[in-house]
């Protein structure tokens, strides 16, 4: 017996999808852009940041903060930071929230700006309840 080709017979599928639907997945653009965006239409290029950090080749701002969060993960037993880990140490490598915000959230939460000495506010023992 001879494997034999049968058109009556449908051939296997192993998990692929139907592509032509015209939909190109791609093409969506949000309805409010959020200045958070990275995919690049024809004839935009990586900014300098990005395109030497996917090149292996990190600034020195880079390389601390990859350093940070790496020893978070190891002193703390955690492989995966909660944002709220990830901004503790944002908040103790020095950084601060001294400018306006470039996002545009669509007005889901207030903006606002502190001095560049300010406490990080972390680690901070909670007050006594009495």
């Amino acid at each position: 017996m001879s494997d034999s080709y049968d058109p009556a017979k449908p051939e296997p599928n192993y998990g692929m999808q139907e592509r032509r639907s015209g939909e190109d997945r791609r093409d969506v653009t949000p309805a409010s852009p959020t200045n958070l965006e990275r995919r690049r239409g024809p004839g935009r290029r990586l900014t300098d940041f990005i395109r030497s950090a996917e090149e292996g080749e990190m600034s020195r701002e880079q390389y601390l903060w990859l350093m940070a969060i790496d020893a978070f993960k190891r002193v703390n037993g955690k492989p995966f930071p909660s944002w709220t880990d990830v901004l503790e140490v944002a908040r103790k490598l020095g950084y601060r929230k001294t400018m306006p915000s470039e996002l545009n959230l669509g007005g889901r939460c207030e903006d606002w700006t502190e001095r560049p000495d300010a406490s990080s506010g972390v680690n901070r023992e909670a007050p006594d309840e009495e």
